[in-house]
Order: structure tokens, then C-alpha cells, then sequence
């Protein structure tokens, strides 16, 4: 009863605007009367104390996903394009498809996270590809290795976008990259892990009469299963039902989210067919898909091929080439790590796209022939995104120059009570960007 009463009182809050009981937090308590019941709580603590009790979770989930995501360029090693009688183009397909569905559910997956509360939505989705990463392992043909990709690109597609929501519950925005940035360290160590875990499972090959490939998704797929469930009883909603924060830190929880955001009306707190249609009509947001879709063709041709790309560089066995993708991915994460750090530190975010993308499409000479045809398309969508991030850089520059001077500030504005200007959003002359 405990735990499906948070989810209710959760779901009728509809935000982290909780009181320090789970309930809805009074809009008529005052800011002055929540920092009297917060006195003494060091702020600095709180959040280490949210990391101590969020971030292992969340970075192990991802962790996994990950896994379970680029496992078949491991799996490939351990004969199972021979196995399912694959040509080369049939496994590539096998590959890329996972990211039809993927790009499909993520906005339905978001929206269904608001509906169901956090906890309950990513502990299914995380059992649910868990279960069909390890059933990759029994598939004996070609159509049911499709099958099993198309339902793991469904299943795992709200996860890294309801991640970054579900981090907003907690977090202020001058705290978000670093957050979001163990995900993508999570991603880094995915990498190296799973290719560790491949070298020890690889040796399994012939172990019941399956080859090394099948144990590979069988035994990397089972821990996502037990996170999942796990997930359901250890991830609070938001911050009015987090166990590990007593009532004054819920206080200040409050504080922290007013002095971000406001404090809204119920409405809100409630998504609307206006809200959605100003989502997908918003420029900026359709900017930020072409800038990101340009860097993660490379991302991801790099994360699931760098098994393959290894073994084409030498004379190594497959072993030996799943020891030999642990550097890179040990390097990124260490990358991704100092990034982030130093990005909340600066408050800025587009030098580092814009450097580490014009990074990306900088090659050795000698290379030049090789793999001619990849590496230009992959150097053509990291430019695009790294033209395409500059660009937002700027604009977001001129736009806060433009606000502090007061140029948007019109008639309309002045006439609107504190409440409706919160409600604009990022059309609020008052919000300024982080650039």
C-alpha cells in the first residue's frame, strides 16, 4: 500500500512540487516559511546526498541498456552470422533497424512516463528489454533476430529521454550536464565492460551445445531484469516521496525548485494539446534533432562496428579484439567525465559541442583510403552537427543579450501576473539560456 500511494499522490502532483509528506506541496506556503523549515540543511549536502542515492541506480540502468543495445557487433565475433546464415548486408540491417522503433517511441514513451509515474514506467521498460536481449540469445533465424531488434529498439526508447526528464525532478539546471553526463560515461563503460564480458563469455562457446554468441545475449541480458525490479522499489518518484530525504531537505527541495522555475499554477503542471503542438513546432527543438542526429551516426557506427573495425586493423583473435575496445571506451568515459564537470562549472555548452565535434571530423592522412565511403558520410553528419551546434550557440548568445536589454519584453508581457510568465517557458521574456 505504501509504495502504490506514493505513485498515486505522485501522479496527482504531476511534478516535484511535493510536500515533505508525499503530498502536494500548498502553493500558499511562502519561500520564506519553506527555507524556516529547511534551516540547517546545507545545500551543498543535499545534493551529494541525491547523488549517493540516484546516480548509482540510474548510471547502472543505462549502463545496461547500453549493453544490451551494441552486444551484436560483440556477438558477431563468435560465428553468429554463420550460425543464422547472415550475409554482411543482412547483419548491418540487423543492426540499424533497432533504431526504427527507436526514434518512433521515444515522444510516446515520455508522455506514458507522466501517465504511470517514473518508477513504474522505467522498471518495465528496463525488465521488458532485459527480457528480450536475453530471448536474442535463442533466435535461430534471421526474421526472429529482426523481430527481437525492432522490440528492443521499442522498449528501450523512453529510456534515456525519461532519464533526462526524471533528473529535472531533482536537479536545478546549472546541475543538469554533469548528471546527464555520468549517462553518457555509463555509455563510455558499457563499452568496456561488454567487451570484457565478451572476452569471458566468449569462452563458453560450445557450453550446452550453443555457441559463444547466444551466451553473450543470455548472460549480459539477465542483469537488466534484476535492475528492473530492483528499479521498482528503490527509484522514488520525485522528491516528495524520496525516502532518503527527511522533511527539512524536502523543504529545501521546494525552494530549489521555486527559485528555478517558479511557483506555477496547477495548469502548469499538465501537458496540453498546446504544449505538445509548441514542442514539436519550436524550431530550436527540430535544430538540436538535426545537430544530434549528425553526431550520433557517428556515436553509434563507432560503438557497435568498433569490434569489427579492430579485428579488420590485424591479425588478432576474437578474444584479443574484445580486450582491445576497452582503452577507447575507458578514454571516453574519462572525456565525457572531465566535460561535463567542466561545463556546469562554466555554465556554457556549446564550446565543448563545438570543439569536440570539429575534433571528431579531423583524421590521419594516411587513413584516407580506407573505409572511404563511412568515413565520408561520417565525417558529414558530425560537420552538419557541429555546424548546426555553433549556430545554436550563437543565437542562444544574441537571444540572452537581446533579454537582459529588455527587447522582448512587450505590452502583453507587462499586463501578465508572475504565474503566466513561468508558463511561457523559454518564451519568457524573463528565461534565460544556458549556453
Amino acid at each position: 500500500m505504501g509504495l502504490a500511494g506514493e505513485d498515486e499522490r505522485s501522479a496527482r502532483a504531476g511534478s516535484n512540487e511535493s510536500s515533505p509528506d508525499g503530498g502536494p506541496m500548498d502553493r500558499r506556503i511562502t519561500v520564506d516559511q519553506l527555507l524556516a523549515a529547511s534551516e540547517g540543511v546545507d545545500e551543498k549536502r543535499l545534493v551529494r546526498r541525491l547523488d549517493l542515492h540516484l546516480i548509482p541506480l540510474i548510471m547502472s540502468i543505462y549502463l545496461f541498456s547500453f549493453i544490451d543495445r551494441v552486444n551484436v557487433g560483440n556477438a558477431r565475433l563468435y560465428k553468429l552470422e554463420a550460425d543464422l546464415s547472415l550475409s554482411s548486408a543482412q547483419f548491418q540491417v540487423a543492426v540499424s533497424i533497432f533504431f526504427v522503433t527507436y526514434m518512433f517511441f521515444e515522444v510516446p514513451s515520455n508522455l506514458v512516463l507522466k501517465l504511470f509515474t517514473p518508477r513504474r514506467w522505467i522498471a518495465f521498460i528496463t525488465v521488458s528489454w532485459g527480457l528480450v536481449a536475453t530471448l536474442m540469445g535463442l533466435v535461430n533465424s534471421y526474421g526472429s533476430l529482426i523481430a527481437c531488434r525492432l522490440l528492443l529498439g521499442a522498449v528501450e526508447a523512453g529510456l534515456f529521454p525519461g532519464l533526462n526528464i526524471y533528473l529535472t525532478f531533482f536537479y536545478t539546471k546549472n546541475e543538469l550536464a554533469l548528471r546527464v553526463g555520468y549517462l553518457f560515461v555509463s555509455a563510455a563503460i558499457a563499452g568496456a565492460l561488454g567487451g570484457l564480458l565478451a572476452y569471458g563469455i566468449g569462452h563458453m562457446d560450445g557450453v550446452q551445445g550453443m555457441s559463444g554468441w547466444r551466451w553473450i545475449f543470455i548472460i549480459e541480458g539477465i542483469p537488466s531484469v534484476v535492475l528492473g525490479v530492483v528499479t521498482y522499489f528503490a527509484l522514488p518518484n520525485d522528491a516528495g516521496t524520496a525516502y532518503f530525504l527527511d522533511d527539512a531537505e524536502k523543504a529545501l527541495m521546494e525552494v530549489r525548485r521555486r527559485r528555478a522555475y517558479g511557483s506555477c499554477s496547477k495548469s502548469s503542471e499538465e501537458v496540453g494539446r498546446g504544449d505538445v503542438l509548441r514542442a514539436f513546432t519550436d524550431w530550436k527543438a527540430w535544430a538540436f534533432y538535426v545537430a544530434q542526429f549528425g553526431v550520433d551516426t557517428m556515436l553509434y557506427g563507432f560503438s557497435t562496428f568498433l569490434p569489427t573495425i579492430i579485428q579488420a586493423l590485424g591479425e588478432w583473435s576474437p578474444a584479443q579484439v574484445q580486450l582491445l575496445t576497452i582503452p577507447c571506451y575507458f578514454f571516453g568515459a574519462a572525456t565525457y567525465m572531465g566535460t561535463a564537470w567542466l561545463s556546469d562549472r562554466v555554465q556554457m555548452r556549446g564550446l565543448f559541442c563545438v570543439i569536440f565535434g570539429s575534433v571528431s571530423a579531423v583524421g590521419p592522412k594516411p587513413d584516407q583510403p580506407r573505409y572511404i565511403r563511412g568515413h565520408a558520410v561520417c565525417l558529414a553528419m558530425v560537420g552538419m552537427g557541429t555546424a548546426m551546434y555553433g549556430f545554436l550557440w550563437y543565437w542562444y548568445w544574441r537571444e540572452n543579450r537581446r533579454r537582459e536589454e529588455g527587447g522582448v519584453m512587450s505590452e502583453k508581457h507587462r499586463g501578465m501576473e508572475e504565474e503566466e510568465l513561468v508558463e511561457l517557458g523559454d518564451d519568457s521574456p524573463r528565461f534565460r539560456y544556458t549556453i
